[in-house]
């Protein structure tokens, strides 16, 4: 598939009648000038959400303390205005391309954070994965003007950032392409989530730097480790909870959270529920269990 090359925008009328997704840019850049900076707090075209994907070269990505080297098959994704800034790598010898989507906020805002919140700012993604397919397939639109009403636009923008939800649950479920190092990251969380695991402690266990786990763990999994071992103790409190008349706060012991209002916390964010209204069915269903991507 040929990428048009160049920065395509859509300023289509808001039909007051109807919620839509509102697509505010698409394009496929190639820079190799060193002068090349966005600085995430001085723009002034938000509110907006940027996910920027790298095909070959390699950017810096910084967010507040943290700065990360973007290279192909590399994403990040952003939130303008924010503390952030992205730049073409100072000792780049080749140029830094890359496909980016920029979009309203507007009813997808929950479905972007949650993805960030598993996945990392800078996460891998498959060249072939379906959020990239789409990303190419929108930027083409959009050289061909195919993107011609606000309602296509929402769709392709709904589709996009759906697909980047699904990627989280496919990729969990494809456990057997996971490295070995991976393999062996998740079994130790999964039998010794009950205490204090620490990433220091799990790159040890896997023979990997901090940063090579990160990395290597939440490509394979979808997930950072941090949230892999979240899933694994709240989907461990379920069947506490509707097994055992164990108290919130046994539970919350059992499962390796410190107090029982950090587990509420936790089960909450990851649920929509709070572990009582879990137990006593007082959603009106009374779950056995519950499945979340």
């Amino acid at each position: 598939m040929d990428i048009p090359r160049g920065t395509y925008g859509f300023r289509f009328a808001e039909d007051k009648e109807l919620q839509l997704c509102v697509l505010f840019a698409a394009g496929y850049d190639s820079i190799t000038d060193p002068s090349y900076l966005w600085d995430g707090l001085e723009r002034n075209d938000g509110p907006l959400l940027l996910f920027q994907y790298t095909i070959s070269g390699e950017g810096v990505f910084e967010s507040e303390n943290r700065t990360h080297r973007v290279t192909a098959g590399q994403a990040f994704l952003a939130e303008i205005p924010g503390p952030h800034r992205y730049y073409y790598h100072p000792e780049s010898k080749e140029p830094w391309e890359f496909l980016f989507l920029l979009f309203r906020p507007n009813l997808i805002l929950p479905h972007w954070r949650k993805f960030l919140r598993e996945a990392g700012e800078v996460p891998h993604l498959p060249a072939d994965c379906a959020p990239v397919r789409l990303s190419r397939m929108i930027v083409v639109d959009a050289g061909a003007g195919r993107i011609s009403d606000p309602l296509i636009a929402s769709s392709c923008v709904y589709q996009f950032v759906t697909e980047l939800a699904r990627k989280q649950v496919t990729t969990l479920r494809d456990r057997e392409k996971w490295s070995e190092n991976v393999r062996r990251a998740a079994e130790f969380i999964e039998h010794n989530f009950s205490r204090m695991i620490s990433i220091d402690q799990l790159s040890e266990h896997v023979s990997l730097s901090k940063y090579h786990l990160i990395r290597r763990f939440s490509a394979s999994t979808g997930l950072t480790p941090g949230a892999y071992l979240t899933r694994v103790r709240i989907e461990k409190a379920m069947e506490l909870l509707r097994g055992t008349s164990l108290s919130i706060e046994a539970i919350a012991e059992r499962i390796g959270y410190s107090s029982g209002s950090y587990f509420i916390k936790a089960f909450r964010s990851l649920t929509g529920l709070t572990p009582g209204d879990f137990r006593s069915g007082d959603e009106s269903l009374a779950y056995r269990k519950l499945f979340f991507d």
